[in-house]
């Protein structure tokens, strides 16, 4: 079962490369801003936390503000923080029914009452 499993990941991953171009340093998408993404997100973090999220055009800002709030994310020229922004929204955009279904009552462990 298990190499029924791998031929179905390394066959789904094999798709992914045909559909877009993927840096194999980064794992980005090879597209339009992916050199400000790549330059300015990858500083602070692993690009996989890029590539591993998932959001539309506001929500990517709202992260942005957060880190730049919290996390000492430096300010972006206007015209950076755009490409950047449109960049994230076209190439990883929320994705409906991306997470498991939750594990069923019947699966989890026992409760017990808390004091």
């Amino acid at each position: 079962m298990s190499r029924l499993w791998l031929s179905g990941a390394l066959l789904l991953l094999s798709m992914q490369a045909i559909a877009a171009d993927v840096d194999a340093s980064t794992g980005l998408i090879i597209a339009p801003g992916w050199e400000n993404v790549r330059a300015h997100c990858g500083g602070c973090h692993s690009h996989a936390l890029v590539t591993q999220q998932r959001a539309d055009r506001q929500t990517w800002l709202d992260m942005i503000r957060w880190m730049q709030d919290s996390q000492n994310l430096w300010q972006f020229q206007a015209e950076t923080e755009a490409q950047i922004l449109d960049y994230l929204a076209e190439n990883y955009p929320p994705q409906p029914n991306r997470r498991r279904a939750p594990i069923p009552v019947s699966l989890m462990p026992p409760t017990t009452p808390s004091e």
